[in-house]
């Protein structure tokens, strides 16, 4: 749960800052791959050019390896979303764009899970006819082992654990490789069936298994920190080769059996990736036809974006994603343990100047008027505690020196905002609210840090007061479509860390972690959602954060490509796992 900000926000925030350019056209490429693009956001909400039509090769370029291609350690949003082409989990999400792909459906498992009156105990039973690519039949044993591998952190770090703080809080069980007995709260009576015994309910527990982190792993296949290199699958693809860093090749697990699958289509007969270490030429490549999408999902880099708007509007896709960038105050640092001197900068700020620095509405991304990210149920575009939308963004001046008085510092005063060096969106961001605060005499000194070091940094609560950072501009999006994978370590008063912490506000709000803790009891899904947009209200009332945009990618989308559709289950990023090829 800690490592989600560092790789969410490496995921989310690299666009590169543009003006947004319109222009339409389909795409011709040098390679003979061309025709007419099916339309400006035709992956959106709907599904562009759908077909079942088997065949072809699949190709993928990307500028950034997984962080691991092994289901346990992997963290990044397009692992997750990749992963799903050689793992299965009990239960998945719908093959069907926006919010309703976030429904859950029957993976391996014949039903979801059959829930006790207490929500304390779930009960599956596979399907038969699930295979590895040995063709040996996936059992209940498998999936409990793959999941058990989580708590084997001293070989197996990187990934989210969250099943097991759900189901060992006390950290009881030492893992698979110490303890090959098992632990008791997963029990497996016959080859077919598990059984998941909850200290306390927790109203997403689905939606946490559907994460490829609980995917099976076979015992006899577990090759432990090499296991990455070449995943043993249950899936509709194997791995043939992967040189890190350099790309990989899928081809069909001939052992897989697609009546036992309703959610995946599984059409091309390979899949290959390849990884530059230049965004500039990525773009170049799936403008001429030689690669169909991005991998990594972030979004075209400047000049291929530029291009690509004026030039090939019909390819691109521009979703909403699960990404806000922000700025939280903390609390250690003063003026900040004031709540009017939080107010007076989130009314001092510039919105438009931001999401212009971003690169507009288009390539920047809309402006953010609270902090739950709208592919998360529970989302309120009414909920504008401050008006950030109001005058199309602009700053409110008067209410600025309002809250300044109300904070007894009537002539403003100075602070420190920390942002990532290796972010040029994130840098832009700064200077445009240093800007526009100076209008209200908050004087602000930006200090540029190392991104990838931010977990020690601004993640350092301690470091934080040294380095007097009265802001920190950043950015996150969720671990799986709730309020409790989005909000519970942003501003949950356990998930202060004295290292690699993300509640930077340094939140500590007694009704805050009681609505979360009701929030995440209820089982229905709807009063859940209502329960974390409570959650979010009280944090925009605290005056925590700072939203500052709901990040807004402009995606390439190949000509040749079938099937394409954002989806909410990934963070508004296309559903690798129906995609095809003409």
């Amino acid at each position: 749960m800690r490592r989600v900000a560092a790789i969410a926000t490496v995921a989310a925030t690299t666009l590169l800052v543009t003006t947004a350019c319109s222009g339409g056209g389909g795409s011709k490429g040098n390679n003979g791959a061309s025709g007419k693009g099916a339309g400006f956001n035709a992956g959106v909400e709907k599904i562009a050019n759908p077909s079942d039509k088997k065949g072809g090769t699949l190709k993928f370029v990307g500028v950034q390896d997984a962080d691991s291609w092994d289901t346990t350690m992997m963290y990044y949003g397009f692992a997750f979303d990749f992963a799903r082409y050689y793992s299965r989990q009990l239960v998945s999400y719908t093959a069907a764009p926006g919010q309703k792909g976030i429904e859950l459906q029957p993976d391996l498992a014949k039903a979801k899970g059959q829930v006790s009156a207490d929500g304390l105990t779930y009960t599956y039973e596979l399907k038969d006819g699930i295979k590895w690519e040995d063709g040996k039949e996936i059992t209940a044993q498998d999936v409990k082992y793959g999941i058990e591998r989580q708590w084997a952190q001293e070989a197996l770090s990187g990934g989210p654990v969250y099943l097991r703080d759900i189901l060992d809080p006390e950290k009881k069980f030492k893992g698979p490789y110490k303890d090959p007995k098992g632990i008791d709260a997963i029990q497996t009576p016959t080859d077919k069936k598990l059984v998941f015994k909850l200290p306390k309910a927790n109203g997403d527990f689905e939606q946490i298994l559907a994460m490829t982190t609980n995917s099976p792993v076979r015992k006899d296949k577990d090759t432990k920190t090499k296991y990455g290199l070449k995943p043993f699958s249950s899936g509709p693809y194997k791995f043939d080769s992967y040189s890190p860093n350099k790309g990989l090749k899928l081809s069909r697990n001939t052992s897989y059996d697609a009546k036992t699958d309703g959610l995946r289509k599984a059409l091309p007969d390979n899949i290959e990736v390849t990884l530059l270490t230049n965004a500039d030429e990525r773009d170049k490549r799936l403008i001429n036809g030689d690669a169909d999408l991005d991998l990594n999902q972030r979004g075209m880099a400047t000049a291929g974006r530029t291009t690509a708007l004026k030039q090939h509007k019909n390819n691109l896709d521009n979703p909403s994603s699960g990404f806000i960038s922000y700025v939280a105050f903390p609390q250690s640092v003063k003026p900040f343990d004031n709540i009017h001197c939080r107010k007076a900068v989130i009314y001092g700020a510039d919105h438009k100047s931001v999401q212009n620095a971003r690169g507009g509405p288009v390539a920047g991304g809309d402006i953010a008027v609270n902090m739950l990210p709208p592919v998360i149920p529970g989302y309120d575009v009414k909920d504008d505690q401050y008006g950030l939308r109001t005058n199309d963004g602009a700053a409110n001046a008067a209410k600025a020196k309002e809250e300044l008085k109300l904070c007894n510092q009537p002539n403003g005063f100075k602070t420190t905002l920390a942002v990532r060096n290796t972010d040029e969106s994130d840098k832009k961001s700064a200077e445009a609210l240093q800007a526009s605060l100076a209008k209200v005499n908050i004087k602000v000194e930006i200090d540029q840090f190392n991104g990838a070091e931010g977990s020690s940094i601004v993640g350092n609560p301690k470091n934080v007061v040294n380095k007097g950072y009265g802001m920190v501009l950043y950015g996150w999006g969720p671990d799986f479509p709730s309020g409790q994978g989005y909000g519970l370590p942003l501003w949950h008063s356990d998930y202060i860390l004295e290292n690699g912490n993300n509640n930077y506000a340094l939140i500590k709000d007694k009704k805050i972690d009681e609505s979360f803790a009701k929030a995440i009891a209820e089982r229905d899904s709807a009063k859940a959602a209502t329960a974390y947009a409570e959650v979010n209200k009280m944090v925009m009332e605290g005056a925590y954060y700072l939203p500052l945009v709901n990040i807004k990618p402009v995606n390439w989308r190949s000509p040749r490509l079938t099937n394409v559709y954002a989806t909410d289950a990934f963070s508004g990023w296309y559903d690798f796992a129906q995609l095809g090829v003409k």
